[in-house]
């Protein structure tokens, strides 16, 4: 049987309970019954809510299909007794109530994105609450020190939150608040350097042709060939699509940005074939009743092919993005034209394509071809 490794961490200031195994989609259906289900690029597991109830559901769930496998959750359920206490436990006064619907309007009235604006109002949210017993003219800039190290380092909680939180701050204390805080000093987590894993053109090629499905393969080859974002191609309606010019229009990208991208003649094909069997009606790639293709699905399509095609990489669906940048550098590509196809506001961004690829590499000799080694 399969074995299921469970581990708990906190997301967003909650705590959710991840659930990591191989590809199975036995499991996979088994998982999606547990309440709110959602697959985790970020983790590369399934997780859930964390209570006691679900603990005692997943047992009785995969009691005769898996071994679950809970020494980690128990260690840290150990240490969880000595932690800092829950902060969902402490409660904002009126005011901070006020201020932050103040500072959701702010950002709706500058159109930030949705997204932006839960995020922020979240993030800002937490830091109120962990100073409940503050005014918040009186917070200054040593309470956010004490709130680095007393809430997010004592709960383990990753650097990009602690970087949300240092931009929520900063926005609200800057344009709605006037108070003893400088902005200016508030420091930010020291960044990772981390490069991203790769496939290879021959990798790209077995995923594809493994898939059977025409709109599955659709799907992630359109995805490749144009370095789209999972968001860019399942908010992607059949109009986006223009044969005449031969070019896709990417519609309210990230940071609300609009681009375009080539069509290639292979996509053109594919997709013609696609339209004649599934006939969508408004999303390029739809689901059940018409409605936008689902995330998960997505996912689940791509860790199907990565299967199929026996790649044992640590790669996510994100990764079709940033190899498609990567082989387009390797082919000579200039390196702005490849952040003008991939939406990037920063040259910056699209450089660390630069560091994983093979362009240049093959032409520098190692000094250990020098020794006469037995």
């Amino acid at each position: 049987m399969e074995k299921i490794l469970l581990d708990t961490v906190k997301h967003k200031g909650k705590k959710i309970l991840l659930l990591k195994f191989p590809y199975n989609s036995q499991l996979i259906e088994i998982t999606k019954q547990l309440p709110n289900a959602t697959w985790s690029n970020t983790y590369k597991a399934w997780y859930t809510p964390y209570s006691i109830e679900i603990l005692h559901q997943v047992k009785k769930l995969f009691a005769d299909v898996a071994i679950i496998d809970a020494h980690i959750l128990k260690e840290k359920l150990a240490k969880a007794k000595n932690a800092p206490p829950d902060i969902k436990d402490y409660n904002l006064n009126d005011d901070a109530k006020l201020k932050i619907e103040k500072f959701k309007h702010w950002m709706q009235s500058r159109r930030y994105s949705q997204s932006t604006i839960g995020t922020y109002s979240d993030a800002l949210k937490t830091f109120l609450k962990f100073y409940s017993s503050k005014t918040i003219p009186e917070i200054t800039n040593d309470d956010i020190i004490e709130f680095n190290n007393k809430y997010i380092l004592a709960n383990n909680l990753s650097a990009s939150f602690q970087n949300q939180v240092v931009n929520a701050i900063k926005l609200f204390f800057c344009k709605i608040e006037n108070t003893a805080i400088n902005v200016d000093t508030i420091h930010r987590p020291k960044k990772s350097y981390k490069l991203p894993n790769i496939l290879s053109l021959a990798e790209v090629e077995l995923m594809l042709n493994s898939l059977d499905n025409i709109k599955h393969k659709t799907m992630l080859a359109l995805i490749y060939s144009g370095g789209l974002r999972r968001s860019e191609l399942l908010n992607m309606e059949i109009k986006d699509v223009d044969s005449k010019r031969m070019i896709v229009s990417i519609k309210g990208a990230k940071g609300n940005k609009d681009r375009i991208v080539p069509l290639s003649e292979t996509i053109l094909e594919m997709l013609r074939k696609y339209y004649l069997e599934y006939k969508p009606k408004k999303y390029l790639f739809e689901g059940a009743k018409g409605f936008k293709y689902s995330d998960t699905s997505l996912e689940n399509v791509f860790h199907k092919a990565k299967m199929l095609a026996k790649i044992n990489k640590n790669v996510s669906l994100h990764t079709l993005r940033h190899s498609y940048a990567t082989h387009l550098l390797e082919g000579g590509t200039n390196l702005r034209y490849i952040q003008e196809l991939l939406g990037h506001k920063s040259s910056k961004t699209t450089e660390i394509y630069t560091h994983v690829s093979n362009e240049g590499l093959g032409k520098v000799s190692s000094p250990i071809e020098k020794l006469k080694l037995k």
